[in-house]
């Protein structure tokens, strides 16, 4: 019996862009990186709960103890704001805004949104923001 290989689709420029196979392709993608952001959210909250009902005489352990869970909750809003962001992608995904620059309109690129699915500023906007973000910072 011969086993089927499917080849796994990767949008490119030769096609329409953003069209229906292009959203089909970011759809699945975004779903899934949201469904594995979720799971890992859920595995490192057991974790935390099991290791909150541990606890240490020994001071350097809690010192320890408080600084990983101080990296965790960073962490854990991290992953949070990139919910939102793939949440916000998806809605851009059905009103048919997803691919186009925030600041442009243009395209983004298929590139760029293969590497980085919620990118919302093509990369000259994104230059652009990334250098008044630093002379604000300098200011």
């Amino acid at each position: 019996m011969m086993k089927k290989t499917v080849k796994k689709y990767t949008p490119n420029i030769k096609e329409k862009y953003m069209c229906a196979k292009h959203k089909k392709y970011f759809t699945k993608k975004l779903i899934s990186w949201r469904k594995e952001i979720v799971k890992s959210n859920n595995d490192n909250v057991v974790l935390n709960n099991l290791d909150d009902n541990v606890a240490s005489a020994d001071i350097v352990d809690q010192a320890s103890s408080h600084a990983e869970k101080t990296v965790e909750m960073r962490a854990s809003n991290r992953r949070r704001k990139l919910i939102n962001k793939i949440d916000r992608a998806l809605k851009r995904l059905k009103d048919n805004t997803y691919g186009y620059c925030e600041d442009t309109g243009e395209p983004i690129g298929l590139k760029r949104l293969i590497v980085r699915p919620i990118a919302t500023l093509c990369i000259e906007a994104q230059e652009k923001h990334e250098q008044e973000e630093k002379i604000y910072v300098e200011n």
